[in-house]
């Protein structure tokens, strides 16, 4: 066999195994592409279940956020109220401790308002105390001083019985069926009694020497004059007449000349 031939036949044959090599590189690339083909396909198709996945988690999750937002406002809502009534409680604290104090205030003026009454009330029952030994001591004096009008009343009733008497110009002892005239204004009379603490005086004319209850007499002190008296109460023969003025008390003593003044 020529050369030419042999060179054609070797290069036909280094071509065909570079041929073949070539198509098993190829196929071999292929099944790698192929699989790696598949191998992604597989990928993507558990991407996109993933996504869907995600999706709907994400659905959810905005579901969630959604209702979240709405609890959210609720509870902003309610916050809120809250935040309105512990004010309105805090109003209704600061008030009804003011209240409370106030109240505090009051009672502890009470407290001295009721402390001081009793010490008023008790200053008053010490006081009643020493105004009843008082009035007794008064009625005392009083009852004396009426024991005593009625025995000068019953020693002029008995001087009248035994005899004429004139008294300063009144002339009593006058005969029972007589009836006594109205002393005219000017006739002098005398003090029988004084009486300091209930500022009046006894004079020795009454009813029978025609005396009237607000008749008014000059009393004069050793021919003196020292101020008037007003008759309050009348006996028969002697009258009970008060001071005009209570700074002739200390001025007028028993037997002291009294002149009926005019009206």
């Amino acid at each position: 066999m020529p050369d030419k031939v042999k060179s054609s036949v070797l290069v036909l044959i280094v071509s065909v195994i570079i041929l073949v090599a070539i198509s098993g590189g190829f196929f071999v690339m292929l099944q790698k592409e192929k699989a790696k083909n598949v191998s992604l396909a597989e990928e993507l198709e558990d991407i996109k279940t993933r996504l869907k996945i995600t999706e709907t988690k994400l659905d959810d999750s905005k579901k969630v956020v959604s209702d979240l937002g709405a609890k959210l406002q609720q509870a902003e809502g309610q916050i809120s109220e809250l935040s309105t009534t512990l004010e309105q409680e805090k109003v209704s604290k600061d008030e009804a401790l003011a209240k409370i104090e106030q109240l505090r205030l009051d009672l502890e003026q009470q407290k001295s308002l009721r402390v001081d009454l009793e010490h008023k009330f008790e200053t008053a029952q010490k006081g009643a105390l020493a105004m009843q030994a008082q009035l007794k001591e008064l009625g005392a004096k009083k009852t004396d001083l009426e024991t005593k009008i009625k025995e000068l009343e019953d020693k002029a009733k008995q001087a009248q019985a035994q005899s004429g008497v004139e008294l300063g110009k009144i002339v009593v002892g006058l005969e029972k069926s007589q009836k006594q005239p109205a002393q005219p204004v000017g006739i002098a009379a005398k003090v029988l009694v004084v009486n300091k603490d209930y500022n009046f005086a006894v004079i020795n004319m009454g009813s029978k020497d025609g005396v009237n209850v607000g008749d008014v007499f000059s009393v004069y002190h050793n021919e003196k004059y020292v101020g008037d008296v007003k008759v309050e109460k009348i006996h028969d023969s002697m009258s009970a007449a008060g001071f005009l003025s209570a700074d002739i008390k200390d001025k007028v003593f028993e037997g002291d000349k009294v002149v009926r003044k005019g009206k």
